[in-house]
C-alpha cells in the first residue's frame, strides 16, 4: 500500500517516526513534506497529501500538524478526500469502519507518540464495513459533487 504523508513543522518529528514505523511494516511511503522543523504553512501539506490520495498516486494518507485540526480541514478541501482527525484508537477504527476515511489526521502537540503509533496501526488494519455506512458515505460524497458543479 502506498501512503502519502505530510506535516507542518510541529508534526515533522512525528512524521519521520510514522514513516519508519510504516516502512518497517512494508508500506511504501510518499513523503510530501515538510522536510525540517523550520516554520511552514500547514495548508500546503494538507493539500499535497489530499491531492496524492485523490489522484490515486497514494492509496491513503496521513497529515500531521500541532492539533491536527487545520491540516485536516485543508486536506478535506480536496475532492475525494475523507480526512478524519483521530485522538484515540477507537476513533481510528470507526473512521475506517464506518466512514471509509482515506486520510488520517493527527495532532503532534496533543498526542504522545506511543498513542499515535497505535492510532496509525488501527487506521491501517481496519477495513470499511460498507452496508448501511456506504449509503452515508455516498451522501457525504454527493454534497461534494453538488458543490463542485
Amino acid at each position: 500500500m502506498k501512503v502519502a504523508v505530510g506535516s507542518d513543522h510541529a508534526g515533522f518529528e512525528y512524521k519521520e517516526l510514522i514513516k519508519k514505523h510504516l516502512e518497517d511494516k512494508g508500506f511504501q511511503i510518499i513523503d510530501k513534506g515538510t522536510y525540517s522543523k523550520e516554520s511552514v504553512d500547514y495548508p500546503v501539506f494538507g493539500e499535497s497529501v489530499g491531492k496524492a490520495v485523490s489522484s490515486g498516486e497514494a492509496d491513503m494518507g496521513i497529515v500531521i500538524c500541532g492539533t491536527g485540526i487545520g491540516i485536516s480541514i485543508s486536506a478535506n478541501k480536496v475532492p475525494g478526500v475523507r480526512a478524519a482527525l483521530c485522538t484515540n484508537e477507537y476513533m481510528a477504527r470507526m473512521a475506517r469502519k464506518h466512514n471509509n476515511a482515506n486520510v488520517l489526521a493527527l495532532g503532534a502537540r496533543v498526542l504522545g507518540i506511543d498513542l499515535v503509533l497505535g492510532i496509525v496501526d488501527q487506521f491501517f488494519s481496519t477495513d470499511f464495513e460498507g452496508g448501511r455506512h456506504e449509503r452515508r458515505v455516498n451522501l457525504i460524497m454527493n454534497i461534494e459533487k453538488d458543490l463542485c458543479k
